[in-house]
């Protein structure tokens, strides 16, 4: 399988890593783990761990995933075990208008609350995602899910609204209810890789809810 041979060469440490069947189990790490002495962020870090991952689902690495086009954020808060991600745009054709994404999360990561608007260059983003390995509850705006303040992480509880929950299992498909719909995402505890469907997106029309987030 060509994707194992890119696996060994990027991630460090070699082909060892966690295995499903009870072998072993995915690697946990803390938050420090991923910032340096001066609490940078560790990008580098931070791409091994969804590596290892990526092996522990039998996920192909495909050598794009081994380029820049592979990415990794903690929105600036500094609580990536929490508040972070990472993602490869496949296509984000402006010209007709759609957009292929995959997402990756660690254990109990979660992607922001945010919306999209509308902007010069496209209307307000629509989407749907796929659950392919793992699993994630998506929340959307709407009458709150009972149990949903028990699950929403530290950073977020004075700023989410978005509070109607549904979880999603692998090839299940969540939509989005509507175009400027504030809406966040929540990995379950081994992580999830999800696909993306949706229409151009430009990073300009991006709107968080928690005022503190850089991207």
């Amino acid at each position: 399988m060509a994707g194992t041979g890119v696996a060994c060469s990027l991630v460090v440490g070699g082909c060892e890593g966690s295995k499903r069947g009870g072998r072993q189990q995915l690697k946990k790490y803390s938050n420090e783990h991923f910032y340096d002495d001066d609490g940078k962020f560790d990008a580098a870090a931070a791409k091994n761990a969804y590596y290892e991952m990526m092996r522990y689902y039998d996920y192909p690495i495909v050598p794009r995933l081994g380029s820049k086009d592979f990415w990794t954020v903690d929105f600036g808060l500094g609580k990536f075990t929490e508040v972070g991600m990472a993602g490869i745009f496949w296509v984000n054709n402006k010209e007709h208008n759609y957009f292929g994404h995959e997402i990756y999360l660690l254990g109990g990561q979660m992607i922001p609350e945010h919306w999209h608007v509308a902007t010069a260059e496209g209307g307000a983003k629509l989407e749907a995602w796929q659950v392919r390995y793992g699993w994630v509850y998506i929340y959307g705006e709407g009458e709150a899910t009972a149990g949903v303040e028990q699950r929403i992480p530290p950073t977020h509880k004075k700023y989410a609204v978005a509070r109607r929950e549904k979880k999603l299992n692998p090839g299940e498909v969540g939509i989005l209810g509507s175009a400027e719909e504030k809406h966040w995402m929540l990995a379950g505890p081994d992580g999830a890789i999800v696909t993306e469907y949706a229409t151009y997106h430009d990073g300009n029309g991006l709107r968080f809810s928690h005022p503190e987030i850089s991207f």
